[in-house]
């Protein structure tokens, strides 16, 4: 059972990011479906083909970072003692965590420093999807949630963190997994419920109940490296 603790709470985690899901990328998820065939826009059923061609991308491209950050780990893994290796990237995991959990309430915003640093690269990736606009077809929608899948969040570099202390790259991929289908069900609904998500959004209730429990996962991985020195 503890070994799948780290995949329930990035699910978890993710799920309780919809607070900064619905700020976050809202606005893209209501221009993607702006931007599908008039014909397609008429209804749920003949949206969904492209809401979940565009998710499905996104999965992907979050399964593939967290390939190559638990690869990464794993490298860093085999360069010091394992034991040494494990402590430290448990406690950077643990403090991104807690650090995340400051994020989501509004309390503490320094992972917005982390996504003005990831957009170095959104710049080079972004104008590559305008060139696939407009959809016209699911597989161009996949396309696009490929490349939505890099946008800069502090949500998803702070699973990240995590990927690297994985084990490796088919668990930092398997974690980051967990995490994009724990998000799935707020960033479908936004398009379905976009009052009720933006209510969402503002809520300050919310923002703190995950804040939270976010960080309450953040100091478990801090003592889960504690209990490695001893």
């Amino acid at each position: 059972m503890e070994l799948l603790l780290p995949y329930f709470s990035a699910f978890i985690v993710g799920l309780l990011g919809g607070v900064h899901c619905i700020g976050m990328c809202g606005g893209i998820v209501g221009a993607l479906t702006f931007g599908l065939p008039e014909a397609s826009r008429g209804s749920v059923a003949a949206q969904l083909p492209f809401q979940l061609s565009y998710n499905l991308g996104r999965l992907i491209s979050y399964a593939v970072a967290g390939a190559v950050m638990g690869g990464l780990g794993l490298l860093l893994a085999e360069l010091m003692p394992i034991q040494v290796a494990q402590q430290a990237l448990l406690l950077l995991a643990g403090l991104f965590m807690v650090l995340l959990g400051l994020y989501l309430a509004g309390w503490w915003m320094v992972l917005n420093r982390v996504e003005r640093v990831g957009g170095l690269l959104w710049r080079r990736i972004e104008p590559l999807g305008r060139k696939l606009m407009p959809v016209q077809s699911p597989a161009q929608a996949l396309a696009i949630g490929m490349l939505w899948g890099w946008l800069p969040c502090g949500l998803v570099y702070t699973m990240l963190i995590n990927a690297v202390a994985s084990g490796g790259a088919l668990q930092g991929a398997a974690l980051m997994l967990a995490f994009a289908l724990g998000t799935l069900p707020n960033l479908l609904a936004i398009g379905l419920l976009a009052g009720a998500a933006a209510r969402l959004a503002r809520s300050q209730t919310a923002r703190k109940v995950a804040g939270v429990t976010v960080m309450l996962f953040g100091v478990y991985t801090l003592w889960s490296a504690t209990r490695l020195m001893s």
